[in-house]
């Protein structure tokens, strides 16, 4: 990669990335909002999916953008029209940097997660990450280095709100399996642990909960609470271990909100939540067996056994997230920069 030229004598620097035309892919995102640098220019609308996934409009709209950078969303798109996508970026000449926030274990290069992010990354300028484990597993299986950037702050805690000692938090949904035995799991650990559990379901989804948990809610031996929009980071500040149900993920926002608000997650041993952070307690799940309940109720056990972690001390995640922010910023200058010397 070359090096940005200096500012020319008797000339104010500016900071990096500033007047820079970035096409953001979602348009909207808490992370994606939480890493944009200042003075970046963000291109586009908010609609989903993005329309520059569409050939068409990348090529008609190419001269307005300066960089081009994907999270998520690709998987919309097969993987040989991703190819194709990643290609006609090439052909433009605009860059494109690739920040890889899931890898599936279970694929191999021919799967079709793994065809996805292969053919994304073939002509990837630059491939960041969040975790260690995450850059290494990305070298080993594309052959590209990835730099590793921090997952920065999503939430704030509420100084009026207090966690309950011994109190289980755990989500339910459309997204999460087998929602009854995750609940009785968790129900196990809790109890044997000397707490008690909250099943948290969103507003939206109470409808299609699963008659087994409304019975045990009906019964007493859990509480149901329902959560409504813009409300999760305070009911994950209220209870003293959240379980994170999610299927096999690489990373979890969710880890980061309970280290914002101060809550011990419990997360899947697949992935690298635990990189993300120290406090993380993690239990064994995987695409073939799915979650092993033992396992889920001893962590929640060991997690109850040990102190609520104090929320994120705001100084030093207001620095983190600046310093990833620098790092992103840099990073468009520099592609940027290597396109208009090309």
């Amino acid at each position: 990669m070359t090096h940005a030229q200096p500012p020319a004598p008797g000339l104010p620097e500016q900071p990096l990335g500033t007047g820079l035309r970035v096409v953001t892919i979602p348009p909207r995102d808490p992370y994606v909002d939480a890493v944009l640098p200042a003075g970046v220019t963000r291109v586009g609308d908010v609609a989903e999916p993005s329309a520059w996934l569409d050939l068409g409009h990348l090529a008609a709209h190419a001269d307005g953008v300066d960089v081009v950078h994907l999270h998520m969303g690709y998987g919309r798109l097969e993987p040989v029209a991703a190819e194709a996508w990643a290609e006609e970026l090439q052909r433009l000449g605009v860059p494109l940097v690739v920040t890889v926030h899931q890898l599936h274990a279970t694929g191999g290069p021919a799967s079709g997660e793994d065809a996805h992010l292969a053919a994304v990354l073939a002509t990837a300028e630059v491939v960041l990450t969040l975790t260690p484990g995450a850059a290494d597993d990305i070298a080993e299986r594309f052959g590209r280095t990835a730099i590793v950037v921090a997952h920065p702050s999503v939430a704030v805690a509420d100084p009026e709100l207090g966690a309950e000692r011994g109190l289980v938090g755990v989500r339910v949904g459309a997204a999460v399996p087998h929602p009854a035995a995750l609940v009785r799991a968790a129900l196990s650990g809790a109890v044997s642990g000397g707490g008690r559990l909250r099943v948290l379901v969103e507003e939206a989804e109470l409808p299609a909960l699963e008659p087994a948990v409304v019975e045990l809610a009906g019964a007493g031996q859990v509480e149901l609470t329902v959560v409504r929009a813009g409300e999760w980071a305070a009911q994950l500040q209220q209870v003293h271990v959240a379980v994170l149900p999610e299927r096999c993920g690489t990373h979890s926002r969710d880890v980061e909100v309970c280290r914002d608000v101060g809550t011990r997650p419990v997360a899947p041993s697949c992935g690298w939540a635990a990189d993300q952070w120290s406090e993380v307690v993690p239990y064994s799940h995987d695409d073939q067996g799915g979650v092993d309940p033992v396992s889920l109720a001893a962590a929640i056990g060991a997690a109850l056994a040990r102190p609520m972690p104090r929320p994120a001390d705001r100084v030093w995640r207001d620095g983190q997230r600046d310093a990833v922010r620098q790092v992103h910023a840099e990073v468009y200058t520099q592609v940027a920069a290597d396109r208009s010397w090309t």
